[in-house]
């Protein structure tokens, strides 16, 4: 590059550049204060500190409950089913204070979800209670079938849910309970255990 033309990059370029990315900050910030202000007025109830970094999807957002210092990092996706295929239905979704999750996480509720204070949650992690249709229907097209639950998904306080875990309908996990990564919850976890693998089984208990 000849020296002119650096000079010009020096003296206009790169000041333009840190201008823009500065412009680019703020704008990123008020907006992410705004859909999270947004988002707080529409659930049934929301406690203080609430921050869901952008991008994230919320859906019927009236039928969850939030408690505070609620984060969650970009990609969260939390869809409480409030009508189906014609049907309405009264899902309910709690979550307790100071609960986290990490990057593109997905909760789907259709029936009842609770998770208990000072749960920490990894990425890519699956928490549904329901599913479409039963082996008596399976000649229906997947999109057309009923959707049915066998029960709440319950999470006690203080369990840490590693990554890329799905927790599925009918399940309690016990309080101080950690979940290994890639593990698939289908039944009770007790409180004070490790669990790991798919099906999830216990291998140690927590003194």
């Amino acid at each position: 590059m000849k020296k002119p033309v650096k000079q010009i990059v020096k003296i206009v370029i790169f000041p333009l550049d840190l201008i823009l990315s500065g412009v680019h900050g703020i704008w990123m910030k008020m907006q992410f204060k705004y859909l999270n202000l947004r988002a707080s007025t529409r659930f049934k109830s929301c406690g203080g500190g609430l921050s869901i970094k952008l991008p994230f999807h919320l859906r019927y957002e009236q039928f969850m409950q939030i408690g505070d210092n609620f984060k969650a990092s970009p990609g969260m996706r939390m869809d409480c089913i409030g009508k189906y295929n014609g049907i309405k239905y009264q899902p309910q979704l709690i979550i307790g204070n100071n609960v986290s999750f990490n990057y593109n996480c997905h909760i789907g509720c259709f029936n009842k979800i609770v998770i208990g204070n000072d749960v920490m949650v990894g990425s890519h992690v699956l928490i549904e209670d329901h599913s479409h249709g039963t082996t008596d229907d399976i000649g229906t097209p997947v999109a057309k079938r009923d959707i049915c639950s066998k029960g709440p998904i319950i999470i006690e306080d203080n369990v840490w849910i590693g990554e890329n875990v799905c927790i599925l309908e009918n399940v309690t996990i016990g309080r101080c309970s950690v979940i290994g990564a890639n593990a698939v919850v289908t039944h009770d976890i007790p409180p004070y255990s490790v669990a790991v693998g798919a099906p999830a089984r216990v291998i140690k208990k927590i003194k």
